[in-house]
């Protein structure tokens, strides 16, 4: 019984020694006042490569243009402006960036994942469904409105929609320099190689045909 509680107790000493280990296993805090982006390095890092201190200058710290409209004449008559570390350098190693969103009467963001962020998103013009939804399949969908705040969890599946009848605008916040993204369709149907046909049927239950129409709706 003895050697039982000593086993049990070096386990749990084990165990408690890890835990610091454990609370760092994640992206590191900066260790200095800021990491401009080098735009010009070809080294290839995690993130950005510094530039050098002396070179530093305010302009790498701002970036000018949030206020004019994207442009929405495209299928989605939608447009994103991002205003991420590669169009602001003194985002690098900082873990955020933001983005323009505008949205022509009925224009739509696909659903799609930021599969690096978290997203917030404020609505400063007109109204919009938005919604994601969780690994259980459920749907967490609302109607926005000047004003109007909502969070997209990093990595589930979301999306916006003009309901309104005229443009929409709204301004999106991310917890990554660089966020990433994927739309569902265009990575399924439009990704080179392709996905071959028979996943695509089983997946969706449809046919070849219906597999080809779709595909043919995302070439180039």
């Amino acid at each position: 019984m003895a050697t039982m509680k000593r086993i049990v107790l070096f386990a749990i000493l084990v165990q408690a020694s890890l835990l610091p280990m454990l609370a760092l296993a994640a992206d590191a805090d900066p260790i200095q006042d800021f990491c401009v982006a080098d735009g010009t390095s070809k080294i290839t890092v995690n993130g950005l490569v510094c530039k050098d201190a002396v070179d530093v200058k305010v302009t790498d710290f701002l970036f000018r243009g949030l206020n004019k409209p994207g442009n929405t004449n495209n299928p989605t008559a939608n447009a994103v402006t991002p205003v991420f570390a590669a169009q602001l350098p003194g985002l690098n190693t900082l873990g955020i960036s933001m983005a323009r969103l505008d949205f022509a009467q009925g224009g739509v963001n696909v659903p799609h994942t930021h599969p690096r962020a978290t997203e917030i998103l404020t609505v400063l013009q007109g109204e919009l469904y938005v919604g994601f939804v969780s690994t259980g399949n459920e749907l967490f969908a609302a109607t926005l409105y000047a004003g109007d705040v909502f969070v997209f969890p990093k990595g589930l599946v979301h999306f916006q929609l003009n309901v309104g009848k005229g443009a929409a605008v709204a301004i999106a916040g991310l917890s990554s320099q660089n966020p990433g993204v994927q739309q569902v369709g265009r990575a399924l149907f439009g990704s080179s190689p392709p996905v071959g046909d028979e996943v695509l049927e089983k997946a969706f239950g449809i046919n070849q045909k219906a597999v080809q129409h779709i595909r043919n709706n995302f070439k180039a």
